[in-house]
Formats: structure tokens, C-alpha cells, sequence
């Protein structure tokens, strides 16, 4: 093929090929309509080693920054005082490493970081303004620095050692970038040697690691943004028109497309690894991974198409639009407040340089590179995300951390006269990968589930060590205190006593039963389109024992109903855990039924009819029928290395916590809980609600859990084989929701084992037609009411709705 000859046409779906963000378009020239409607490309934008400007523009925000604009100023000096650190001990003279602590020839990421520090170092000598720019003592100093990489640890004459990933993605990216900011100063000979280099572990944007293997998700964009700006340095079209291809997976099955939804394809291991239609995102074959992977992937190719657009290289697959999906369903429910919920960031959480809002920030730079590649309501909507996520993150300042090109961006979008998009309101459940989002004007709340279908958690490489409970029903609360999962929440929170898990007492050995997935099928709900109401839960069957429980959380706007029943367990102390909150002052006030609990630290008590609690800061806890409850404060402390060996540090920190939980007792059979939880309430509220549940129970057994919001009506169940609450029941396993609003009933339901081929619940309410209802949905009168079959095969879980009427 003549890569010079490729003229794209000019369509909607032409993402990127009309505009290059982030100034791209300042420095090439932007492609142009011919007579025939198709995409002329002509000059710079035909000749692959011109797109080495635009990279470098990716890399440094290009010329003419203007350097009297504080932020542009704040960032400029955080490039410089970042290469003043990445140099540190920096020694070409040296024989046994480039940095002092970068030493072994065991672990691999020793080499990544090597070159991820000149990248960083060689980024300030590129940037007018820093004290580096233009230094030729720091430029012979990062030159000997590649040369003593490529002479004693990276290219053909070395042997790959540990994780591929470090090898073909984390130092070739880096080196690749290295490359771009110091061309000018490396001459051809050096040139060669590190495009060689690179070409050696990463040669075709299909495939990876040493046995070959077909490459998915984001190490496929990872590994073709390798390939692409190594093309950009020896100038080679050829390997540009395969990063293209390989993108779309055009000359493949199709099962490894990065940009198609990949919801036919979780069937066979190893090829489900990507986005799927409901917005989750799964890596490593089961894991849910928006915030780890998934960010890196929409982030890469965000970078990826902003090289390529308006080139004989743009992709142009119609799947693009599916990025669209991945922001809206995939992003946008997780991200609260400057924050990815945790539950979806893999081990990531256990990487103190991950820790709370930074995940985010990836998220919003890659939307903003986006915006310009997607025409009008896309774009519109896009920069509204964007100034709301910017806006309400109060606890990291977004423009005060990102880079120089992101920044330069993200100051044309909060110019814009979109308006911000406004909180987030909204129930979304995402049932490929077992988890939910409750999303209020005053909280948020993330439920963490797994199945037969998906793994618990993944703890590789020595990182994520303590996470065996991260999937048994946790419960992450979003308040106020945004940075409650940051500050080193992670490394001194109890792993054994999750909020919202049921869990046997104690702590298994590090990494035990970690990639893992679940006996039982039965996870997931329903939601009501449009409103913040959804009903959900999960058969859990603990790893490691013979627990086994039926738990439930029915989300009905500023309340959460916790059921539980059918715990049992052979041996062990089971403990299901009420809240384990961080706390922003030791002194933070626990009321119990009204009365304050002592407030110092160390305090212990067994918690002896509790019919109410409340937490300052956090919100209210009601317990119907009167319970007994454990408390503790105490101060936690640990070192991020006792759950990252990889790069977790030696340092302790200490975080004060104060957990409540109701002990089931030994080899408990057949134990439950119940229990309203009233995130943001007030004492008042709560004691109100104490006094006059909102929400009521009825049902707690091992065939249904089901409760009845009083104001409305509105009944919520989880069916866990057929059975009945009060008017409605179920042939089977599901999901369902009955909200009836004036002569209006909806009715929403599913089939949480994503194994029914369809689902039939009779509803005991006379007189009821159809008004409306989804494709496969269909009603039938009976003698006490209707009775409602839905098709259900084939849709993994999703939601089904229909509206009746009282005739």
C-alpha cells in the first residue's frame, strides 16, 4: 500500500481529522477538503517524521507558551523541580546502575524508571522557562544516560528479565519520549541504536511479551503508541498504517478491536478484555479496571489519535463513537468528585503514587485532548464533563498538577461558554463487572460485588497484597472529606473489616485467593431508569471458607436498606461490618441512640440495643429491630510496603479509624442483619427515622429479600430462587422494582445470574395495562393482576422496564 495515497474520507465518525488538539494544528498544517469531499493530505501531514513536532507539542505545550500566566508559570516550575529530582545521583560513570537505587538486574522496573527519570529530566531541558531549558551540561548528561541504558541494560545485546510490561511498553514509551525532546542533540548514530532498541522488544503493535501473544485492551494502545512514535523517529509509514490498523484489529478476528465494545466476546478467556456496552471495563481477563487499565487505555489513545488526526494515518473506524459510550457509562458515574471509585482501580490502590484523586486526573487530560476530534453535541457535552469534574474536586486542583499541554487545553475548555454539566444524580449499575454507583447530590456510594463471571481482585507483582475482601459486598461512602481513600487510606484501613463486607475474623496470608472468582452466579440488580432508585446484591461465597450469605442494598434515593440473611459459616467468627471510617478528627463525634460514645482512642464497647447510630461528618444508621453492635477506635498504623513490595515504602503512617460491626458469632447458621443507612443525614434526621423507618422489610429470607419505601409504596426485591413478598413474585431468580406513582405503576427487573433465559414475575394489582415497554417485555392479565414475562437471555444482567396503568 502507498501510505502517501490513503485520503480518508471527511465524516462525522472522521474523529480527530478535521483538528489537532492541544495546538497540534499550530504547528502542522490542517488537512483539507478536496472537490471530492475526501481528506487531501498533502505537506507535513504525509511525512511521518513531521508528526515528531506534534509529539513533542503532547509532550511540552508546545511554543509560545505564555510564561506570565501563573499557571502556565506554576507548571513550568513544577517541570523543573521534577528534573531536578529525576537527575538526582544520576552517574553515567557508574558500572552497576544509571541511579544509585536503580541498580538490580532482577526487577525490571529498575529499567523503566531509569528511563521514565531522563524522559522527565529531558522534558524540562525542552521547556522555555525552566532553569534546565537549553542546558547543554544537563544535555550531554541525559545523552550519556541513554547511552549507558542502551550499552548495559536495553536493545538486542540484553536479556529481558521479570515483566514483559516494563520491557515493550514502560521503558520503550519512555525512551520514545525521551527521543522526541532531545532529537535535535542525538544525532543518527544514537537515533538508530534507540529506534533499534525499541524495535527489538516492541515491534508490531498486534502483539507482546515474549511468547507473542495478541495484545488487548489498553497493552494493545499501550504497545501501538510504541510502535507509532517509534515510526515517527525513523520515519516509517508503513509501521504508522499498522498502528491504524491495529487499533480497528483490521486484518484479525475482530475479537481484539480496542475501540469495539467487546460484550460478544467475554465468552472465551482472554479475549474479553475492554469496554463493554454498560461502561465496564475488564483487564487481565476478569478484572474490573476503569480506573487502572481503563484510564491508561482512553488516556493512550487519546494521545494516539491527536498524532494521527488529519494524517494518511487518522483512524477512522466508525467504532470511534464508542468512546463516547466509554466517557458517558464508563467514566462518568465512577469519577465523584475528582475521585474513581476505588472498587474499579484494581491494584492500584496500593501504590501510594495512586492514591485517591490521581486516577481522575488521567481521566479529565484525556477528555480534554478528545474534545476537538468530536463535533458538536459530543463536544459540547464533553467540555461540560470536564468543567464539572474540574470544578468539583476541591481537594486536588487539577490545574496545579497537570501537565503543560493538558493545561494549555483544559484553559481553552473552562474558556468556553459551554456551561459545566452540574452533579452527577444518578443509580448505575455495571453488570459486566459486578459493581454499582449510587450517585446524590450529598453522597456517593460504590458496591463491589463478584461472581462466577468475575475475579475478587488481582494482586500481581507483589502489589495489593491485604485486598481478600475488596469484592465481599465493600461499601466505599463518598462524603465531604474528599480525601478520606487518600492520605494513606489504603495501607492502614483493617483489610479484614471492610465497610459493608461480611467476612470469617482474621487475616489470611498476603495475596491469598486473589484472582478468584466465585461459586455462585447470583450478583447484580435492576434500576429504574431516570431516577436514583436500584436494588442490588450478591450470593456471597467467601474464598478460603465455607461462608456463605445472601446480602442486598436497596438504593432508594438518601437511603440504603442492608440486608442480609442465610450467613452461615462451618468455623469462625463472622463479623459483617456496618461502617470503618478514616477520620479527619480523632474526636469525631459516634452518637448511639442519641448518647454520645468516648471519644478516646483505644475506646472498645459492646454496643447493647442499638436502635440508632450517628457518625459526624459521615451520616446516620438505623436499626429497626434493635441490635448489638461492636465498637472501636483506634490508631492505625503500617507502611505502604506492607502492601506494595514493589513500591510501597519503609515509611509508617498512622490514621486514626472508627469501625462498627455486628458479630454473628461462631459458626453462625443461618444469621442475618438489617439495618437503613442515611449517608450526609443529620442526628435529627436519623433519630427521626429511628423513630419512623422510611423503609421497611418484608422479606429476609434465603428465597427473598424485599422492602417497602413508606412515602410511596415503592417495593424493591431480590428473588434468590422463586418465592414472594406481599404482591409480587418471581418464577425464579431476579431483580425487581414496583414504584407506583399516581395511576401510574413502573416496574423494572432483571435477571442478576445472567443464566435465565427469561424472567416471569406476577404482580397482584388489578385493572393494570400496558403503557409502555422495553423490546422482549410482554404482559398478560391474570386473575389477581398481570403477569409480566421477559426475555432475558443474552443480556447479562441489564435492566428491563415497563410503565402500566390503572384502567
Amino acid at each position: 500500500m502507498n501510505d502517501s495515497a490513503i485520503t480518508p474520507p471527511t465524516t462525522r465518525r472522521t474523529v480527530l481529522a478535521t483538528a489537532a488538539a492541544l495546538g497540534a494544528a499550530a504547528v502542522l498544517p490542517a488537512p483539507t477538503a478536496s472537490a471530492t469531499g475526501r481528506t487531501a493530505v498533502t505537506g507535513a501531514a504525509a511525512d511521518p517524521a513531521a508528526l515528531r513536532v506534534r509529539w513533542h507539542t503532547l509532550l511540552t505545550g508546545g511554543p509560545g507558551l505564555d510564561l506570565t500566566d501563573p499557571p502556565v508559570a506554576a507548571a513550568v516550575a513544577r517541570t523543573g523541580k521534577a528534573a531536578t529530582t529525576a537527575v538526582k545521583g544520576l552517574d553515567p560513570a557508574r558500572t552497576d546502575g544509571l541511579f544509585p537505587d536503580l541498580t538490580s538486574t532482577t526487577v525490571s522496573n529498575h529499567v523503566t524508571t531509569s528511563f521514565k527519570r531522563l524522559a522527565t529530566a529531558a522534558t524540562a531541558w525542552a521547556v522555555p522557562g525552566t532553569p534546565q531549558y537549553a542546558d547543554p551540561v544537563l544535555r550531554d548528561l541525559l545523552l550519556a544516560g541513554i547511552d549507558w541504558m542502551l550499552d548495559h541494560r536495553y536493545g538486542p545485546g540484553h536479556t529481558r528479565f521479570d515483566n514483559d510490561w516494563d520491557w515493550e511498553i514502560g521503558s520503550a514509551l519512555a525512551l520514545n519520549d525521551a527521543a522526541v525532546l532531545l532529537h535535535e542533540a542525538l544525532g543518527p548514530q544514537r537515533l538508530d541504536r534507540i529506534t533499534g532498541a525499541v524495535r527489538h522488544y516492541t515491534p508490531d503493535p498486534n502483539l507482546w511479551r515474549a511468547d507473542r501473544q495478541i495484545a488487548t485492551g489498553a497493552n494493545r494502545v499501550w504497545i501501538s503508541t510504541v510502535v507509532a512514535v517509534n515510526a515517527v523517529l525513523s520515519a516509517s509509514g508503513d509501521d504508522l498504517t499498522r498502528v491504524r490498523d491495529a487499533l480497528s484489529d483490521v486484518e484479525g478476528s475482530g475479537a481484539n478491536s480496542v475501540l469495539a465494545f467487546n460484550d460478544a466476546n467475554a465468552a472465551a478467556e482472554g479475549t474479553g478484555e475492554g469496554f463493554y456496552s454498560d461502561g465496564s471495563f475488564l483487564q487481565h481477563y476478569k478484572h474490573p479496571y476503569n480506573g487502572g487499565y481503563g484510564k491508561e487505555l482512553l488516556n493512550s489513545l487519546s494521545r494516539l489519535l491527536n498524532l494521527l488526526a488529519g494524517t494518511a494515518w487518522a483512524v477512522t473506524d466508525p467504532d470511534l463513537d464508542n468512546i463516547r459510550g466509554w466517557v458517558d457509562d464508563g467514566f462518568d458515574p465512577l469519577l465523584v468528585r475528582g475521585e474513581v471509585m476505588a472498587s474499579v482501580c484494581g491494584r492500584e490502590i496500593a501504590r501510594p503514587s495512586k492514591q485517591g484523586h490521581v486516577s481522575a486526573q488521567t481521566v479529565i487530560e484525556a477528555v480534554v485532548r478528545l474534545i476537538p476530534g468530536f463535533p458538536g453535541e459530543t463536544a459540547d457535552r464533553f467540555t461540560a464533563l470536564v468543567k464539572q469534574w474540574i470544578a468539583e474536586d476541591t481537594y486536588r486542583d487539577f490545574l496545579a498538577v497537570t501537565d503543560l499541554a493538558s493545561l494549555v487545553a483544559a484553559q481553552r475548555v473552562l474558556a468556553s461558554p459551554v456551561p459545566a454539566r452540574g452533579p452527577l444524580v444518578a443509580h448505575r449499575q455495571h453488570p459486566r463487572m459486578d459493581k454499582a454507583a449510587h450517585r446524590r447530590p450529598a453522597f456517593s456510594l460504590g458496591i463491589s460485588a463478584y461472581s462466577s463471571r468475575i475475579y475478587n481482585y488481582e494482586s500481581i507483582q507483589n502489589e495489593n497484597l491485604h485486598a481478600w475482601h475488596l469484592s465481599d459486598g465493600m461499601v466505599l461512602l463518598y462524603t465531604d472529606d474528599l480525601g478520606h481513600y487518600s492520605e494513606d487510606y489504603w495501607p492502614t484501613v483493617d483489610p479484614a473489616r471492610l465497610p459493608g463486607t461480611t467476612v470469617v475474623a482474621g487475616r489470611p496470608a498476603d495475596a491469598a485467593g486473589q484472582r478468584t472468582t466465585s461459586t455462585a452466579d447470583w450478583a447484580g440488580g435492576t434500576a429504574l431508569p431516570g431516577t436514583t432508585l436500584g436494588a442490588y446484591g450478591m450470593e456471597l461465597r467467601a474464598y478460603g471458607s465455607s461462608l456463605h450469605g445472601l446480602k442486598s442494598w436497596f438504593c432508594l434515593d438518601d437511603v440504603i436498606a442492608c440486608v442480609g440473611s442465610g450467613i452461615t459459616a462451618d468455623a469462625g467468627t463472622a463479623e459483617t461490618v456496618v461502617e470503618n471510617r478514616k477520620l479527619r478528627d480523632p474526636q469525631t463525634t459516634l452518637l448511639v441512640n442519641g448518647t454520645a460514645a468516648p471519644a478516646d482512642t483505644g475506646w472498645s464497647a459492646r454496643l447493647d440495643q442499638v436502635r440508632w447510630l450517628h457518625v459526624a461528618g459521615t451520616g446516620g444508621y438505623v436499626f429497626p429491630e434493635p441490635v448489638t453492635l461492636r465498637g472501636l477506635r483506634e490508631n492505625r498504623t503500617a507502611a505502604w510496603r506492607e502492601i506494595n513490595l514493589k513500591y510501597g515504602t519503609d515509611t509508617p503512617v498512622t490514621r486514626p479509624y472508627l469501625t462498627l460491626w455486628q458479630d454473628h458469632g461462631t459458626a453462625p447458621d443461618g444469621a442475618g442483619y438489617y439495618w437503613l443507612q442515611a449517608p450526609a443525614a443529620s442526628p435529627g434526621r436519623t433519630a427521626r427515622w429511628s423513630a419512623a423507618p422510611p423503609v421497611e422489610a418484608i422479606a429476609r429470607s434465603l428465597a427473598v429479600h424485599a422492602v417497602r419505601r413508606t412515602a410511596d409504596g415503592l417495593l424493591a426485591a431480590n428473588f434468590w430462587t422463586a418465592g414472594s413478598a406481599q404482591e409480587l413474585s418471581s418464577d425464579g431468580p431476579a431483580s425487581a422494582l414496583v414504584r407506583p406513582d399516581g395511576r401510574t405503576v413502573k416496574v423494572a427487573l432483571s435477571d442478576p445470574t445472567q443464566l435465565r433465559s427469561s424472567v416471569t414475575l406476577d404482580l397482584a394489582r388489578p385493572g393494570l395495562t400496558v403503557v409502555e415497554a422495553d423490546p422482549g417485555v410482554r404482559v398478560a392479565a391474570t386473575t389477581r393482576g398481570v403477569r409480566i414475562t421477559a426475555d432475558t437471555a443474552g443480556l447479562h444482567g441489564a435492566t428491563l422496564s415497563l410503565t402500566l396503568k390503572r384502567s
